[in-house]
């Protein structure tokens, strides 16, 4: 089984919002995110510890103006926390090796894939195509992926 961690080298080299996000629990600006608009397959992974997080096919547009999943492809490297900033009562998510700050939970998402909404921002995340996975350890997510329309 791979590790991960919270490597301070990649911490270092993280652009200033990537950096606010994943380390100061910050939000991108709905809509600005470069992977909002990814329909490409893959997966998605912690920026800072490569934990891997979201399949593509568990992606879907829900209008909030960040990128949404059903459900984690493992769920081990996830943690979900209850959140009471901005008076708000939210489920916070962290990737569980990386403590990266990834977005938040809610109970609004398709009924038929589990109701479930993961928003989560763009500057927490690396995308990993398809056809680089298995060079870059990910081979054993593939079956997880399949193309999006």
């Amino acid at each position: 089984m791979p590790k991960y961690n919270k490597n301070p080298d990649v911490i270092a080299a993280l652009s200033p919002e990537e950096y606010h996000v994943t380390q100061n629990a910050g939000t991108e600006r709905p809509g600005s995110g470069a992977l909002l608009g990814n329909k490409a397959p893959g997966v998605y992974v912690d920026i800072v510890s490569g934990e891997p997080l979201f399949a593509s096919s568990d992606k879907y547009e829900s209008g909030c103006g960040w990128p949404s999943f059903t459900k984690p492809i493992e769920p081990a490297y996830m943690q979900e926390l209850q959140d009471h900033t901005l008076g708000m009562a939210r489920t916070e998510v962290r990737s569980t090796h990386g403590d990266s700050h990834l977005g938040h939970v809610f109970p609004d998402g398709p009924a038929d894939r589990g109701g479930l909404r993961y928003c989560i921002n763009s500057a927490a995340l690396r995308f990993v195509h398809r056809d680089d996975m298995a060079d870059e350890g990910y081979g054993d997510y593939i079956n997880h992926v399949e193309d999006v329309t």
